[in-house]
């Protein structure tokens, strides 16, 4: 099958970018699977198993599809008719009042809050990761933009605090002016910035935990499965995709404050191997693929992905959830 993937961003990422990568890995497996990928990405592109073409946000889609190619798999909305069998990957949490029937979310719990079935859960490349040494030290991690008030930098310093535990923060500063003013000054808390590759990588391997009390839904959470792959189980708040991928075994859900500083003070025992097998067998890119292969062959059966069109209602939800 040849298979165009749209995306308006270049790829490689340098450093974080969870749809980057997720565009990125997902084109890799099919290429191992023995089908032909074609990138039409942002300016500054390159990569080394597909062929790259450039797009053109000035241009229609419509005129931008090489006519080789099979079917469509388009991560910005697809606004026009085209000649191809498409599919729409929406990876984030916007609120249009509609969406192309043939959407694919990245969780049941997106999926339904836009009264839509089908999604599919993203899958991580264990090859970015290298090998697991379940070898967990003294303190938790923290990992996401912690510049987005719905990702709770502020909550997870709280619960580390109050809970004996020191913390490293991926993706935040020591001191932020997004979030009105804050100025983290307790020498536990140790901040990395925006950092990816190798040194993500050592602070996840080293740590015993992910600290994740969002207050959004979240709709799928890269930074959960990733830390997951390196046995840290998750203490995190219940929300979106989260119960999804966080089962009993590894972690702990709860919206909380208290209950959750109180479980970290003594938290349970928990098999880092096992963790790590559940990202291996439900959220690594072959199972991923694999899920979208599935839906490919739908649509170019003439199928469409969701009974109706997907819809979002207007403040059907707070802006945020609560944490207290």
């Amino acid at each position: 099958m040849k298979i165009l993937i749209v995306f308006d961003k270049p790829i490689p990422v340098a450093k974080y970018g969870g749809i980057q990568r997720i565009v990125w890995w997902l084109g890799k497996e099919l290429v191992r699977q023995g089908h032909k990928v074609i990138f039409l990405v942002g300016e500054g592109s390159t990569c080394p198993f597909a062929e790259v073409k450039i797009y053109d946000p000035e241009k229609p889609l419509s005129v931008q599809i090489p006519d080789e190619v099979d079917l469509v798999h388009s991560y910005i909305p697809v606004m026009e008719e085209l000649n191809k069998p498409y599919l729409v990957h929406m990876e984030s949490n916007t609120k249009k009042p509609e969406y192309d029937i043939n959407t694919v979310f990245v969780s049941r719990n997106h999926a339904e809050r836009h009264h839509a079935t089908c999604y599919v859960h993203n899958g991580l490349d264990p090859e970015d990761y290298g090998r697991p040494a379940f070898n967990k030290k003294n303190y938790l991690h923290f990992l996401g933009k912690a510049a987005w008030r719905v990702k709770n930098v502020k909550g997870a310093i709280e619960v580390a605090q109050k809970s004996g535990n020191k913390l490293h923060v991926i993706g935040g500063s020591r001191v932020n002016f997004h979030m009105g003013f804050r100025f983290t000054v307790d020498p536990n808390m140790r901040f990395h910035g925006m950092i990816g590759g190798e040194k993500k990588n050592k602070v996840m391997q080293e740590s015993k935990g992910l600290l994740f009390p969002v207050i959004w839904h979240e709709p799928f959470g890269i930074a959960i499965t990733e830390s997951m792959y390196f046995g840290c189980p998750v203490f995190a708040t219940p929300y979106g995709s989260i119960p999804e991928i966080v089962d009993a075994d590894s972690g702990f859900l709860t919206a909380n404050k208290e209950e959750m500083i109180n479980y970290l003070k003594d938290p349970a025992d928990f098999d880092y191997k096992r963790i790590h097998d559940r990202v291996m067998e439900y959220f690594s890119i072959t199972p991923m693929a694999n899920s979208f292969l599935k839906l490919y062959e739908k649509i170019m059966n003439g199928e469409t992905l969701n009974a109706s069109k997907p819809y979002f209602e207007k403040d059907s939800e707070p802006k945020f959830l609560p944490f207290a």
